[in-house]
């Protein structure tokens, strides 16, 4: 019987190659044969990796030898295309990016591989990670495979897509706002943002120091502790500064070890009212209907809800106020397309990416939503030694103050809320709205998201669509965190595969790994090329 990849972990993985029910080609061949398949539904694949076979079948023969070792022996991962990669391009689904060659893996890619995994490919994503409907002039739309006529979130949405739809194992994200916990909460899977400085950002394109962390997205918690414990071991980074404050204790953690024990009995978890929208409509009304039952579930298990009620806790008014991607952006971008380990043809300037516009007829070379046209024209212009840079650092660190005072005051093991207040929003929408997780973003916190329920099945939606819970806590307890994230995903058990992803696929014999070119010109009108 060939490998079924539907919903694989990375345990079943194992199980098939250790038993000898399966070698890491057929494994590696089984995935590529859904993105085959399937990827037309979905659209979330800019490239497969060409050298993936040939490494299964290196693999295979350290199998044959007795000598298969690592967390992550021949198990498939898709990295978002903003992660740095030898074998292939890293474009940010970007037009102007598409021949960016870097000549060096970013130190997490180097990590996944000396733990054994096989980079299978790259996946699309809101271009250069700007925002969350995952649209780009290098890869197109990718659409949300619960429903066709809605996004995937993002921007890390080509791997919630991918992901969800049992494309790989599990794949990575980057967050500078939502960017891994949108996709997870809008495809019913896991992910972890992890603690500021937990896993170096080198080797990642850039937008905000303050802001960016980087981290795994899976269809479990299990799969996304192991997956963090292989990307935090790359440990303290020069070329990162912010990994020298992970403290000592913190360092080579295996995050799986104790998550199975994790019990929900007696934890205190506070309730960021705030970030829910009590509003009546088909759009909100589902995800207050999901996050109250899982709540329900944690007051039967002797969890105790506290409301925290604070008029600091408004997500809108925090970004409004606080958000300085803006400022940092351009300079950032300037150091990352300046590199001497990039090469290939590219623009060395962010505003000489941004130079590639729409005239005489001509797409141009790069997609911003019209409502990001203000934010990107002040990043091309903004800098950190702006006045009001200082000024919202400044309210930052008082946000942050704040945060750890409600955890202290209320003696709270974690703070939920619905990762989106609505559901994840329709292809052609102007951005993606009700999202809370600039809290987090700001104050450098972690964050595990897990699956919280479904809306109610419609014709565009068979099952329905996914809704998400964030579960944030307090710095480095990432171990805590996913251990109350796995006690709650096997208490609810809310994880789905979409409707189609269920069906078989004939596994072919590969030759070599075939060619998949994304759909870039399903773009909607709603978001013009070369425009700003």
């Amino acid at each position: 019987m060939p490998f079924d990849a539907r919903e694989a972990t990375i345990d079943s993985v194992h199980h098939a190659l250790y038993t000898g029910l399966s070698t890491c080609r057929e494994v590696i061949s089984a995935f590529v044969a859904r993105i085959k398949a399937h990827d037309n539904r979905t659209n979330a694949i800019i490239t497969l990796n060409p050298n993936a076979l040939n490494v299964a079948d290196a693999l295979d023969a350290q199998l044959a030898a007795g000598n298969a070792t690592g967390p992550l022996f021949c198990v498939p991962v898709l990295l978002k295309d903003n992660y740095d990669t030898a074998e292939m391009p890293t474009t940010g689904a970007s037009l102007a990016l598409a021949k960016s060659q870097p000549t060096e893996d970013a130190p997490s890619v180097v990590a996944l591989k000396n733990a054994g995994a096989i980079i299978l490919g790259k996946t699309n994503l809101h271009e250069l990670a700007l925002e969350g409907i995952s649209v780009s002039s290098l890869g197109g739309q990718t659409i949300n495979p619960y429903d066709a006529t809605r996004t995937p979130g993002g921007s890390s949405g080509g791997t919630g897509a991918a992901v969800a739809s049992s494309f790989c194992v599990f794949g990575t994200g980057t967050d500078t706002v939502n960017s891994l916990r949108s996709p997870a909460s809008a495809n019913s899977l896991c992910s972890i943002r992890p603690t500021r400085g937990l896993v170096t950002r080198t080797g990642i394109i850039p937008i905000s120091y303050t802001h960016d962390t980087i981290g795994p997205i899976a269809r479990s918690i299990k799969d996304v502790a192991t997956a963090l414990t292989v990307m935090a071991s790359t440990g303290y980074d020069a070329a990162d500064n912010a990994t020298a404050l992970v403290p000592s204790p913190n360092r080579n953690i295996d995050y799986t070890a104790k998550i199975s024990a994790a019990k929900l009995r007696d934890l205190r978890i506070g309730v960021l009212n705030g970030f829910f929208n009590r509003s009546k409509s088909a759009e909100v009304t589902p995800v207050n209907n999901a996050i109250d039952a899982v709540m329900s579930r944690l007051e039967a298990e002797n969890v105790t809800l506290i409301p925290i009620n604070e008029t600091i806790y408004n997500a809108t008014a925090i970004q409004a106020a606080l958000d300085v991607q803006r400022y940092e952006y351009r300079e950032l971008m300037d150091e990352y397309l300046q590199r001497p380990s990039l090469s290939g043809d590219h623009p060395n300037t962010l505003n000489e990416l941004y130079s590639h516009i729409a005239v005489n007829g001509s797409g141009g070379e790069f997609v911003v939503l019209p409502s990001q046209y203000e934010y990107v024209n002040t990043a091309l212009v903004s800098s950190t030694s702006n006045e009001t840079y200082v000024q919202r650092q400044n309210g930052v660190r008082n946000l942050s103050l704040a945060l750890q005072q409600t955890f202290a005051a209320n003696n709270l093991d974690a703070i939920i809320y619905p990762e989106q207040k609505n559901l994840v929003v329709k292809i052609g929408s102007p951005s993606q709205s009700g999202r809370n997780g600039i809290l987090a973003a700001l104050t450098g916190v972690p964050v595990v998201t897990i699956p919280a329920g479904f809306s109610e099945p419609s014709e565009d939606a068979p099952i329905g669509v996914p809704i998400g819970m964030e579960i944030l806590g307090r710095p480095w307890e990432e171990q805590k965190l996913l251990g109350i994230g796995y006690a709650i995903e096997q208490l609810m058990k809310v994880r789905r595969a979409p409707t189609w992803a269920k069906d078989v696929v004939e596994v072919p014999h590969y030759e070599s790994v075939p060619v998949i070119m994304p759909d870039g010109g399903n773009i909607s009108p709603a978001y013009p090329l070369g425009t700003l």
